[in-house]
Parts: structure tokens; C-alpha cells; sequence
């Protein structure tokens, strides 16, 4: 199964293609961008890297919070100076979420802009973080503070790339999936892994087209997101994304229900869907409400106070100014376990061959 997932952007759409073996699309994208050179940064092995057809520089580099930073950024535009890349050529990211972040903002900074095309080789690059134009780095005081919006030409998302993740990496990007039932892209717990990805993806892409620039729509996908930002900075970053915004959906649903808008039924049903996917369903005991609440402050979407993506009814919408004694009293009663016992590899339901 092969899919073409237009994203509609005025002069900046581009397509997002799913399924195995796109990634051989790559020269032709390369040559339709007119690019005489590519500088390629890839957090995979060489032969993971299509043939671009033009005189191509392979940067490497690492997935992983570490090296998503202003100083990577700066490293990767002085090798595309020495490398000669102009603003007619292009830049390719091959690997996971903070790469394709890291390499995105690059391209959007080096020479004020220079086209960028996205392999994302992670199932949660896939469903999310190589769609939609958002690019960041993290500051020591908070993650993906500093960023620009800037749309890629195309992305290639091959499934192939997938066999080989371990577990807990397919779980990181369910992760993302899991939070997809509940702003619009239906029950997806039947479908095979090729279609999950597939219908991530048309819903992102009907949000950033619709609403580029997060002025409105765009917030919805960020449903469970604040809670998991912070969980990811107090933890260390040893909460993966994914397992993160897990748990940060189960919050939306019980801080929804708190509030009054949904029924008992329905904040069941997001611990439901949650552990469906074998994610995690329990904060770290180790964690303090106190602290994960300051942590929130800092959400971007937070402007006057705090500030979350939550579930009523008329669907998801960005809800701002909720109590922070609510918050605490929904964090306090949810259930708590040890970070160690939150991040084993825990057994996930309905991927079967992650191919399939």
C-alpha cells in the first residue's frame, strides 16, 4: 500500500508519501527542487540514504534530545557553508522526531531559508513530528523553545524504515497515534500500522492547512502534549515523547471530566485507547505535582495562565486560565508508579508485523 497525502499550504504544499520503498523517490523530488547539491544529515547508516542524483555531502548526526540544541544547528550551517550549498540546493534529513526538528530549523535559518525534505525513519517522525512545518530545538529551561515554521518540499515516509525499531521505539510513535483518536481521526485500533500512518498524517495535514501558524485549529494537536513536555524535562528525558504524551492524554480526559466536559464514559474511554497501544497509563512517583505544574507554566500555549487542549463537546479545543487546584487535584489522584517500572518495554496490542 502506497499513499499521496497532499498538504495544502498556497506555494509552500508539498505531498507526504506512505508506504514501502518511497524513499526511492527522493531524486526525483531532488530534481523537481532544481537543487545542484543536497547535503544530506542522517541519523542512520549510509546505505539507509537514497541516491539523491546530484553531488551530495552525508552529515551524520544522532536522534535523541542531546542534540537537539542551538549548538547542533550552528555546526550543521557551517558544514553546509564549506560544503558550498546555496540557496538553490536542498537539505534531506534522514532519521527520527529530533532530527528531522534539528534539520528542519537548520534549513530555515542557513541562508534564510533553503529547501528541506524529510525521511523520517521512526513510526513517530512518521505520524507527526517530519508533518506540519514545525521546527525547534530545546533550551536548558524547556523543550522546543526556540523555532521557526518552515515547510518541508516533501516527505518520504517509507514503512521498510520501521522493521527495524526496537519495541519501545514502536511505542513512542503509538504513542502519537493513540492521542489521534481523540481530535478527529476516528478509532484506529483495527487498522494496520501502513493506515495509522496514513490517517495520522491526512489528519495533521488537514489542521496545518487550514491553520498553518497554531493561531487556532492547529492546537488540537497538541491534545495531551503539555503535561507530557513536562514529564519529558522532569524525567530527563528518560519518559520517550510518545510514552509521554500517553500519559498526558489520560490527564486531558480526567482534567475534562473534572471540569465538566465529558461524561465518565468518555474519560474512561482515554485510558482505554491508552493501554490499548501498551503505553503507559501511570505518572512517575518520583515526580512532584508541584513541580510538573511549573513545569506547564512554561507551555507555549499557556499566555496568562495554564493552559491544555482538552475534549468537550464540540471536540477538542484549547481551553485556557484552568485552575491550577484542579490540575493539582487531577494529578494528585492519578495513579502513580516508578519511573524504572514506566519505561520497560511493555507488551503492545494490534501491530502484529510492524510492516503490516
Amino acid at each position: 500500500m502506497r499513499g499521496r497525502i497532499p498538504v495544502s499550504i498556497g506555494d509552500r504544499s508539498y505531498e507526504v508519501l506512505v508506504g514501502r520503498g518511497v524513499r526511492s523517490s527522493l531524486a526525483e523530488v531532488i530534481q523537481g527542487l532544481g537543487a545542484r547539491r543536497v547535503a544530506v544529515v542522517s541519523a542512520r547508516p549510509a546505505e539507509w540514504v537514497p541516491d539523491t542524483g546530484v553531488e551530495t555531502l552525508l552529515l551524520p548526526a544522532r536522534d535523541g534530545e542531546r542534540d537537539k540544541t542551538l549548538a547542533t544547528v550552528e555546526a550543521l550551517c557551517a558544514e553546509f557553508v564549506r560544503f558550498g550549498l546555496t540557496r538553490n540546493d536542498a537539505v534531506v534529513s534522514c532519521g527520527g522526531g529530533t532530527t528531522t526538528d534539528v534539520v528542519g530549523l537548520a534549513a530555515a535559518l542557513y541562508h534564510r531559508g533553503v529547501p528541506v525534505v524529510h525521511l523520517p525513519t521512526t513510526l513517530l517522525a512518521q505520524v507527526d513530528a517530519s508533518v506540519g512545518g514545525k521546527t525547534a530545538v530545546n533550551l536548558p529551561s524547556g523543550k522546543n523553545l526556540v523555532g521557526a515554521y518552515w515547510q518541508p518540499a516533501a516527505v518520504l515516509c517509507d514503512t521498510e524504515y520501521l522493521s527495524t525499531l526496537p519495541r519501545r521505539e514502536m511505542l513512542n510513535g503509538l504513542g502519537e497515534i493513540a492521542r489521534c483518536h481523540f481530535i478527529g481521526a476516528g478509532d484506529l485500533r483495527e487498522l494496520g500500522l501502513t493506515e495509522r500512518i496514513a490517517a495520522s498524517v491526512t489528519l495533521k495535514a488537514g489542521v496545518v492547512s487550514a491553520d498553518e501558524r497554531d493561531t487556532g485549529l492547529r492546537h488540537i494537536l497538541n491534545y495531551g502534549h503539555t503535561l507530557g513536555h513536562a514529564l519529558e524535562s522532569a524525567t530527563g528525558f528518560a519518559l520517550r515523547h510518545g510514552e509521554a504524551v500517553a500519559v498526558g492524554t489520560i490527564f486531558a480526559g480526567l482534567l475534562a471530566g473534572a471540569l465538566d466536559r465529558i461524561g465518565p464514559a468518555r474519560v474512561a474511554e482515554h485510558r482505554e485507547v491508552v493501554e490499548f497501544y501498551g503505553l503507559p497509563a501511570a505518572l512517575p512517583e518520583e515526580i512532584e505535582t508541584a513541580e510538573l505544574i511549573r513545569l506547564m507554566r512554561r507551555d507555549k500555549k499557556a499566555l496568562t495562565g495554564l493552559a491544555f487542549v482538552l475534549d468537550g463537546p464540540s471536540g477538542a479545543e484549547l481551553v485556557h486560565d484552568v485552575s491550577e487546584q484542579v490540575v493539582a487535584d487531577v494529578l494528585e489522584h492519578m495513579p502513580r508508579q516508578p519511573l524504572g517500572r514506566l519505561v520497560e518495554p511493555a507488551h503492545f496490542h494490534g501491530t502484529g508485523d510492524p510492516l503490516a
